[in-house]
């Protein structure tokens, strides 16, 4: 276990780029450290930050108490039998590099979630997902530091309440279970998903007639995003913004009638899921900028950091767009990253 470290600057550990410190940090490089962690004196369990990638938080003040980075590596077969192989990556594993490690293995599940931002151990958290995937769809466990007993306990997929962008993690198992690990069942045998009119279009042009490969679709996933996102690498941001809100089968037909080219998704309980990001666009927000904070030029759904923005910037910006879309829909947005502290949430 590294020493912690005093008034430390979290501005590198979030995208989004906001400028705060943290009154104490530690890096945790191995899960067995937690025990030493927890025994510390600053620590408390109601106040700790559990930071991964930093890629879906908003600092939007100091944090006044121990941040403890998940910095444990390490990815390993466990399982292999019917044509899936279950893979273990630890929580500090980088997100994207794992999709590539595994798509290199020649193993299918995770090529349409390439590109996204953050590490392992918050993918099951925000149940993440893109182009017609979501790790709910090939999480098989999660290994999970429990804060109430301080003991390691393994969750299985059905432990972990999956939902839309949600999960235990997030409701009643909240501030209890600590992600140290995750273990995905990926297939051996590669059969695509292209839902999506415009990855199956990348695909289709990368392929030209032959045999599509995970890693064809993996490629086509990575091009389109970095056309269609910022990289925060570069212009500071947390992806997607807001969650694409869900309504009622009545609800979606009457905006249908208004907006016959709506895009909208019929979910398996009769609602309807629209996307956030057409619905901002129709507002013509997109490039719209509050201090130093705008909507991206070309992703109406991503908010980015264009000039040093502060804390109040992004949630005037967002408050901004939120109320918009729902003057002219009558639909409610939702913001997807992680407000500190919550109080700030809209």
């Amino acid at each position: 276990m590294q020493p912690i470290r005093y008034r430390t600057d979290l501005t590198p550990y979030n995208t989004f780029g906001l400028h705060a410190q943290a009154q104490a940090f530690i890096a945790l490089e191995h899960a067995d450290g937690l025990r030493d962690i927890v025994r510390l004196p600053e620590f408390d369990r109601n106040t700790v930050l559990w930071l991964g990638g930093g890629s879906n938080i908003l600092l939007m003040q100091d944090y006044a108490g121990l941040v403890v980075h998940m910095e444990n590596k390490g990815i390993r077969e466990i399982a292999r039998s019917d044509g899936i192989v279950c893979i273990e990556a630890q929580a500090g594993e980088i997100w994207h590099d794992f999709v590539l490690h595994t798509v290199a293995l020649g193993l299918s599940g995770l090529e349409n979630l390439s590109l996204i931002p953050g590490t392992v151990g918050a993918s099951p958290v925000q149940n993440i997902g893109a182009y017609g995937v979501e790790a709910k769809d090939v999480i098989h466990s999660v290994r999970c530091f429990d804060l109430d007993t301080e003991t390691f306990v393994t969750l299985s997929n059905a432990d972990c309440r999956f939902a839309y962008r949600e999960s235990l993690f997030k409701q009643e198992g909240k501030g209890r279970y600590l992600i140290v690990s995750v273990v995905f069942a990926l297939k051996e045998h590669f059969v695509p998903n292209l839902g999506y009119g415009d990855l199956a279009a990348a695909v289709a042009e990368r392929c030209a007639g032959r045999e599509i490969t995970a890693k064809d679709v993996s490629n086509a996933v990575c091009a389109v995003r970095r056309r269609k996102l910022p990289d925060p690498g570069i212009l500071g941001n947390v992806g997607s913004f807001f969650k694409n809100p869900v309504v009622g089968a009545e609800k979606a037909a009457a905006l249908l009638q208004q907006h016959p080219d709506m895009p909208h998704y019929p979910q398996p309980d009769g609602s309807v899921k629209l996307a956030a990001g057409w619905l901002i666009d129709q507002c013509r927000l997109k490039g719209f900028q509050i201090g130093g904070a705008a909507v991206h030029d070309r992703q109406a759904l991503v908010l980015v950091n264009k000039n040093n923005a502060s804390a109040n910037d992004v949630r005037q910006l967002a408050q901004h767009i939120k109320f918009t879309v729902f003057a002219r829909f009558q639909v409610e947005l939702h913001a997807e990253p992680n407000w500190l502290p919550a109080s700030y949430s809209l």
